[in-house]
């Protein structure tokens, strides 16, 4: 998939490119996209560079939180649901633990910690499976709710954020976490229904009432408030539970007795190399962008949006972080460089920058969740499993966009 995408960003440009210079006289169109390659790939790596300090720290943090507990923690907090949606999973099969410690690291954000967890129990339940090419109801339950990728702490998306100088780099926080929770949840309510879960379970009920007037509660009282209070309410609430995690994740670690320090220098060595891996598919991702942008490709797409959203009567404004919820669910690094497109055009304050963060931070890149997690077992028959993740997606980016208007406009 991403080879293709990848292609298709250059062979479209090149096809704009003939016409443009062929039928409409523009022969410098050819300078100006070879340009582009050339400052794109400095600004990419650029933008590599400056992240390490930040993706180090925190990667360094959740070291400390990873060997303290905290996902052992989590993992006991949601046990009790757990154990219901998966009804076909036997008490006390190693499954369970995998599953419940997988979802506690991507909550977390140990994207990490959490793919081998996440290998782990698809292997632990291929052998609970009765037909070894088809995916069992578990399995797709589990699928989705790692595409729906609610996340409670979004690193990634406030470093880029802090790279590109964002006046406050944590301000999508209670955005993401909202759109987020609605992905997830509208994901799982699906999955129950088609398998028949038994939602009036008080425990499965309770969470869902629950979530949902958190929901509706959080979103209410922010859209009564004028946007000086909004924006100074939702900065404080932000940075005061960030800085509470950084204080919990310390905390757990001295009750361990973990060495706080080397754990640290330990994590935040992951986060240099994790920098120095993607560099090169973040300047391969953002230099196909940016010639997809120079040649007119993307102006057209999101104008043809434009034009479509303004006859039936709704606000536009949303429209140019479209091409970020298009590749989102395809490819995780194309969504990235289209967010940093935004970014670099528009502004990261902007409120087309807001709602890409927001978009970017609501689920998970379904399509390469799905191949690497059902690959890995050799499932060829995924049945539901794609449409209900792209549902959750959806789910997810409809959420992402109302609460950029609810936060940011």
């Amino acid at each position: 998939m991403l080879n293709w995408i990848w292609f298709a960003f250059f062979a479209i440009a090149f096809i704009m490119a003939v016409c443009k210079s062929t039928f409409g006289g523009d022969v410098e169109i050819w300078s100006r996209l070879m340009n582009t390659t050339f400052e794109s790939s400095k600004t990419a790596f650029e933008i590599c560079l400056g992240l390490t300090g930040v993706l180090s720290f925190w990667l360094g943090l959740m070291k400390v939180g990873e060997k303290g507990g905290v996902v052992a923690q989590f993992s006991r907090l949601i046990n009790p649901l757990f154990s219901r949606i998966f009804p076909g999973i036997p008490s006390g099969h190693p499954a369970q633990g995998s599953i419940l410690m997988n979802v506690s690291a991507n909550i977390l954000g140990l994207d990490n910690a959490a793919t081998p967890l996440g290998l782990k129990a698809m292997k632990e339940l291929q052998e609970l499976n009765t037909k070894k090419d088809t995916a069992s109801d578990a399995m797709i339950m589990f699928l989705v709710l790692n595409t729906s990728g609610l996340t409670i702490i979004p690193i990634s998306i406030m470093m880029y954020r802090a790279q590109f100088g964002a006046a406050n780099p944590s301000d999508i926080f209670m955005p993401i976490l909202l759109a987020t929770a609605c992905s997830t949840f509208g994901g799982l309510l699906l999955c129950c229904l088609k398998q028949k879960v038994k939602l009036w379970d008080k425990v499965i009920l309770g969470t869902f009432l629950g979530a949902i007037a958190f929901i509706v509660g959080i979103a209410y009282f922010f859209s009564q408030l004028d946007q000086e209070h909004l924006k100074l309410y939702s900065s404080v609430f932000s940075n005061v539970l960030l800085f509470s995690t950084i204080l919990l994740f310390l905390i757990a670690g001295i009750r361990k007795s973990v060495p706080l320090f080397s754990t640290f220098v330990d994590g935040a060595k992951e986060g240099f190399q994790t920098v120095v891996t993607i560099i090169p598919y973040q300047i391969a991702m953002f230099v196909g962008i940016s010639v997809f942008r120079e040649c007119g490709a993307l102006g057209y797409i999101t104008e043809g949006f434009g034009w479509l959203f303004n006859t039936i009567g709704m606000n536009t404004d949303f429209v140019a972080a479209l091409p970020t919820a298009m590749l989102k669910p395809l490819n995780g690094a194309g969504a990235r460089a289209m967010m940093l497109d935004v970014f670099q055009t528009y502004g990261v304050d902007s409120f087309v920058g807001h709602v890409a963060s927001t978009i970017q931070g609501s689920t998970d890149t379904t399509m390469y969740v799905l191949a690497v997690y059902f690959g890995s077992v050799n499932i060829s028959k995924i049945r539901y499993a794609a449409a209900y993740g792209l549902t959750a997606d959806l789910i997810g980016i409809i959420a992402a966009i109302t609460m950029g208007y609810i936060f940011f406009y």
